[in-house]
């Protein structure tokens, strides 16, 4: 059985952010405390942290012709649920880094991916694979 992983991130407005992750993302909300809030990250537990002054490095490196920041974290999404979401980020506005496109089309490892930042400047990566099996393709 895959464990599911834990990663927690800085936020200096912890409200926006919980509103981001809860509203726009639909991350279940779990425990919580004036600074602090955990989240169902697509089974995943994401904790923001309110960090006043907290600045993101803002880095990347060349991916399939695209700059990928660097550092970003997300999820391997079906392909469907890749889709539903994308569709509910376009409707709501948010402006991506990447937009949503196929990476290595024809190619071992042929996937959807889509980059965007949450409000404060953390940048999260979406993907679903044509063929899962390929996730660790060469």
């Amino acid at each position: 059985m895959t464990q599911p992983f834990h990663l927690a991130i800085p936020v200096q407005n912890l409200e926006i952010c919980r509103a981001f992750y809860r509203d726009i993302l639909q991350c279940k909300e779990g425990r919580s405390d004036t600074h602090w809030v955990d989240f169902n990250f697509f089974g995943h537990q994401l904790v923001i942290h309110q960090k006043d002054n907290f600045n993101p490095q803002q880095i990347s490196n060349p991916v399939d012709g695209h700059d990928v920041p660097v550092p970003h974290f997300g999820v391997v999404l079906s392909m469907n649920d890749w889709h539903l979401l994308s569709q509910r980020l376009e409707k709501n506005g948010t402006k991506f880094i990447i937009e949503p496109t196929i990476r290595f089309k024809g190619k071992a490892g042929e996937q959807a991916t889509l980059f965007f930042k949450d409000p404060e400047g953390n940048a999260l990566e979406f993907k679903a694979f044509k063929d899962i099996g390929q996730l660790f393709a060469t």
